[in-house]
């Protein structure tokens, strides 16, 4: 018979000193975990190359995580400032132009034309506010074309800062990645001594983490870029710039429910007042058929699989990791899921019999 396991009460002191320094260490490091995480979920996507490396360079650990570190960041950083530039090039180049078809007279002959002159009439009649007046209207949107320049600035210090902040916490999240990929057996083993569970219990909740965490980047990832192709593509179709409003929907498809329907329903209402009827119609049906199947399909096939999560519980965690943790929660949220249900897994064979017992009871 196992003999009983009792904590004394200098363990159970030991136990309480160690939560409380614990808590008051991730207090510490809290500003920085969103780094940490993502460098601990690019270690395990990134490893099969470190590995690689790692059996070429056996007595040089230090070198190979370093030349892991300096790929990724090849791979990530580069393209990154490359779309970077174009997409500046593409949305200056776009809002000059909406700025000059304002200026030049667009507004006052958009609201020329007949059907919108009935459709406002209608307007006026049966909606519960103020009259609406081409004129008045023209003027707002005209006073809003005036201070361009301002906003302009003001969008392009925003942006600037977002880079500067990304730069520094991708540098935090490097210096992190670089000891994760060197010191990984020692992690892991580390990890497996001080959880109280068993290997194979071990073994379960650590495989789900891993799978649960590329899954989340890829399932969320990899549509956003494909949604933000396929709208991209069809942006360029009608006559707008692909990649700045390809970039726009891949941004877009990140918020829950509304999505890329953000950037397409205004964009075939403004092809309808300009009287581009037929496109509007081909953008309409293309962003329902084509780039919403993208997240209907893509999105849940990337991410099935983990720890029995099916659609409805895939869709929860999104939306409750991107509401509670922001954008970072789309990684946070299924992860928590996955977990959870791994432990309730263990608990549900840990405690079988009892459990067996109270259905018969």
């Amino acid at each position: 018979m196992q003999k009983k396991f009792q904590l004394t009460s200098s363990q159970w002191l030991l136990i309480v000193a160690l939560l409380v320094f614990a808590y008051a260490c991730f207090v510490l490091i809290r500003p920085y975990v969103n780094s940490i995480v993502m460098a601990f979920i690019i270690s395990l996507l990134i490893f099969p190359i470190h590995e690689w490396l790692d059996k070429k360079m056996p007595t040089m650990r230090n070198t190979s995580a370093l030349l892991s570190c300096i790929i990724l960041t090849f791979i990530i950083v580069i393209p990154l400032l490359l779309v970077f530039t174009a997409i500046i090039q593409q949305g200056s180049s776009f809002s000059q132009g909406v700025y000059h078809w304002v200026t030049d007279g667009g507004v006052q002959e958009l609201f020329a034309q007949p059907w919108v002159v009935k459709i406002l009439d209608i307007a006026n009649t049966y909606l519960p506010f103020d009259t609406l007046k081409p004129s008045e209207i023209g003027q707002k949107v005209a006073e809003l074309a005036s201070t361009f320049g301002s906003n302009l600035v003001a969008i392009s210090a925003s942006v600037v800062g977002s880079a500067t902040n990304f730069l520094m916490n991708f540098g935090l999240m490097l210096f992190v990645l670089f000891f994760l990929l060197r010191d990984h057996e020692k992690i892991i083993n580390t990890m497996r001594h001080i959880l109280p569970l068993s290997r194979s219990q071990e073994d379960r909740l650590l495989d789900e983490i891993e799978n649960v965490s590329k899954s989340a980047v890829m399932g969320s990832f990899l549509t956003a870029i494909a949604q933000g192709a396929a709208g991209g593509f069809a942006m360029w179709l009608v006559g707008f710039p692909a990649l700045f409003w390809g970039t726009m929907m891949g941004f877009a498809s990140f918020i829950p429910i509304i999505g890329t329907a953000l950037i397409w329903v205004p964009t075939c209402l403004y092809l309808l007042l300009t009287g581009d009827t037929s496109w509007a119609i081909f953008l309409l049906i293309w962003s329902v058929a084509v780039v919403g199947s993208i997240d209907n399909i893509l999105r849940p096939l990337l991410m099935q699989g983990s720890a029995g999560m099916n659609t409805l519980m895939i869709f929860f965690s999104l939306l409750g990791g991107l509401h509670v943790f922001g954008l970072i929660g789309l990684i946070y949220g299924p992860l928590i899921f996955a977990i959870t249900m791994v432990l309730f897994t263990m608990y549900e064979e840990e405690f079988n019999d009892f459990l067996d017992q109270q259905d018969n009871n």
